[in-house]
């Protein structure tokens, strides 16, 4: 077939407009123009955060002209984070109040989401409710809530850390039960069922299949609760019973009210990197663990005789 002739056979082609119009308003191709709308969040999210960050390294005591670079305000300065006690409590005690809570709530949460998917009734559903009800409720009620139980209904504890643990603790296990039960359902039962075929019993296969299963998840629950706990204002704020039980967020927002110092934005970036690192660590042991998670079960893997 000569060229002529091919160019007779091949169709017409749309006009440039029309292939435009088709181009933007086909809603299943490839997207377009999501790459901008993250981009955007993600500058709009973080770019505060890094500008309170490079402020912790300023070497004035100005929160809104940059005067050089240093470690002032971490190290040396007589009301740096290293030098000022009430700094120095204040971080202390929020990373003590945060793996208390973790300790605390990622357990009970595990527990909890293993009920709530083998227990089937009526009053499963309701505890379910009560748990996603504490999860939508707005924190200032729940907070509030939690100061009038703990000075007006329960003696003889009060306010002060072992409010804030348990009434943190409480708060938190939402998170932990959601994730995993998540996880619960994505996975269903044939590997527990296969488990027990092989001659595992019920406490064997929970041990040995459906936790290291289940593991990803509970990383998950440890490194959201780590990071929701240490920043956390309204729920440790009400139950504070002085500068003793005084956290990171609630130094914060006392010294906002007078002329605050670069110390505080150095504070914030310790409890920011801490989350950070952790949150990073969690996602590689996430990736290492989870490589394997859909290998066979066999009766070594369970520990059984072959």
């Amino acid at each position: 077939m000569s060229a002529r002739e091919a160019r007779t056979v091949l169709p017409p082609q749309p006009p440039t407009a029309s292939r435009a119009r088709a181009w933007l308003a086909n809603p299943w191709a490839k997207a377009r123009f999501l790459w901008l709308i993250a981009i955007g969040y993600t500058l709009w999210a973080l770019v505060p955060v890094l500008i309170a960050v490079v402020y912790s390294f300023n070497s004035g005591r100005s929160l809104t002209s940059l005067q050089g670079l240093s470690l002032r305000w971490y190290l040396w300065d007589v009301n740096s984070v290293r030098m000022d006690d009430s700094l120095r409590s204040a971080l202390l005690q929020s990373f003590k109040l945060t793996v208390c809570v973790v300790v605390i709530a990622v357990p009970f949460g595990v527990g909890f989401a293993l009920a709530l998917d083998r227990w089937r009734s009526r009053a499963a559903a309701s505890a379910n409710f009560v748990m996603l009800f504490s999860f939508i409720t707005p924190e200032l009620a729940i907070g509030v809530a939690l100061f009038l139980f703990f000075t007006q209904l329960v003696h003889g504890l009060g306010l002060g850390f072992p409010a804030q643990v348990l009434g943190l603790s409480m708060f938190q296990l939402a998170y932990t039960v959601i994730i995993v039960r998540a996880r619960l359902l994505s996975i269903g039962r044939q590997y527990e069922e296969a488990a027990m075929d092989l001659g595992a019993s019920p406490v064997q296969a929970l041990r040995r299949v459906l936790l290291p299963l289940v593991m990803p998840a509970i990383l998950a629950s440890f490194a959201i609760v780590f990071a929701t706990s240490i920043d956390n204002f309204v729920i440790s704020q009400q139950l504070s019973s002085g500068a003793a039980t005084q956290t990171v967020p609630i130094l914060i927002y006392s010294s906002a009210r007078r002329a605050p110092l670069p110390s505080l934005n150095a504070l914030a970036t310790i409890t920011l990197l801490a989350s950070t690192v952790l949150i990073a660590a969690t996602i590689g042991v996430y990736r290492r663990w989870t490589r394997d998670e859909h290998a066979e079960v066999t009766p070594a893997r369970i520990g059984l005789p072959v």
